[in-house]
């Protein structure tokens, strides 16, 4: 089983890049649990075959093409520039650019679950590709004038969460979701920041969410709900067939994919 180590995302990025060009490291992590097993299980023996017959990619240069190529489109969508497939065969998989099509199969994927980000392409005859947000959703813009690792991610399995709880949503219900994902109250996640104030401060503040006491609850319960800047920015529907398109993507691609997260989902 092949887990991505987002550690191995904060090394130098001097080799996808221009000279000049070099930014800060970024660090990422993926998600634990059941979105962790969705995403770590993306070969499901030790060599995956390419396009070349007789030819395979043994799992750890198979684990670190994808953990490459994730670091360059992130490092793209966070400055705004396009890409082509001929600059990722030149910056990322160099020797193994006959193994383009599955490494960037499943990096898609796995920024589609962790991040929330998609990349299209724009230009079929050069390949150009741009990576944008899930569902059109502008909270990582909101924030810090767009800096940092995109969350869009986390606010689509909100969302999700609170529409399978019936809307509202127990914040327990909420909580024990997110820690099940590696996402816990009071343990600072290096991606989403510590989850209560990102939750219940930043994402009420924008609209995303929001969380109020239960009525006439004694002690106090607290729940969540969907904000109207999350309906004004998707819906339900949208939410609903961006994951079944994803989890059916992820049923081709990934097929190790857990029982446990297939329930969920379910």
């Amino acid at each position: 089983m092949l887990v991505v180590e987002m550690s191995e995302l904060s090394k130098p990025e001097e080799d996808f890049q221009d000279p000049g060009e070099a930014q800060g490291p970024v660090e990422v992590q993926l998600l634990g649990a059941e979105v962790g097993e969705a995403a770590s299980p993306l070969a499901s023996s030790s060599t995956v075959s390419s396009s070349a017959p007789g030819e395979t990619l043994p799992q750890e240069a198979l684990k670190e093409s994808i953990t490459n190529l994730m670091k360059f489109l992130l490092l793209k969508y966070l400055a705004k520039e396009l890409t082509s497939q001929a600059e990722m065969l030149k910056k990322v998989l160099k020797d193994n650019q006959e193994h383009f099509p599955v490494v960037f199969r499943q990096a898609l994927l796995c920024l589609q679950l962790v991040f929330g980000v998609e990349t299209r392409e724009v230009d079929p005859r050069e390949h150009t590709y741009t990576t944008v947000p899930a569902l059109g959703l502008t909270c990582d813009v909101m924030q810090s004038s767009g800096q940092g690792l995109p969350k869009a991610g986390l606010l689509v399995l909100v969302l999700r969460v609170i529409m399978r709880n019936g809307d509202p949503a127990p914040e327990e219900a909420v909580w024990g979701a997110l820690s099940r994902m590696g996402v816990c109250v009071g343990r600072e996640h290096c991606v989403f920041g510590e989850p209560r104030e990102l939750l219940t401060q930043v994402w009420v503040q924008e609209g995303y969410l929001e969380y109020r006491q239960v009525p006439d609850s004694a002690p106090a319960h607290y729940e969540f709900l969907w904000g109207p800047w999350a309906y004004g920015e998707t819906s339900k529907q949208q939410v609903m067939a961006f994951v079944l398109r994803f989890r059916q993507r992820a049923l081709r691609t990934v097929p190790l994919l857990s029982a446990e997260a297939a329930r969920e989902e379910e």
